[in-house]
């Protein structure tokens, strides 16, 4: 995993968490709505980025294949 898709994993549980903070959710069903709002917030951010970029952003590389490229 790269640093860019910890960082938009990171922005997808912490807009989740403000989004059921703001909310409050009473029941399961209100939180996977919650979830996928604060995982959509992450999804427009990488798309953003790609567009910006003009290259994929999440990878296919596991943070194993990354650490052995590195030795």
């Amino acid at each position: 995993m790269t640093n860019t898709e910890l960082i938009l994993n990171m922005l997808a549980e912490a807009s989740t968490k403000d989004i059921s903070q703001a909310t409050n959710p009473q029941n399961l069903q209100e939180n996977k709505t919650i979830a996928k709002q604060g995982g959509n917030v992450a999804k427009i951010a990488k798309e953003e980025l790609e567009a910006q970029t003009g290259k994929k952003v999440v990878t296919s590389l596991s943070a194993k294949k990354i650490l052995e490229d590195k030795k």
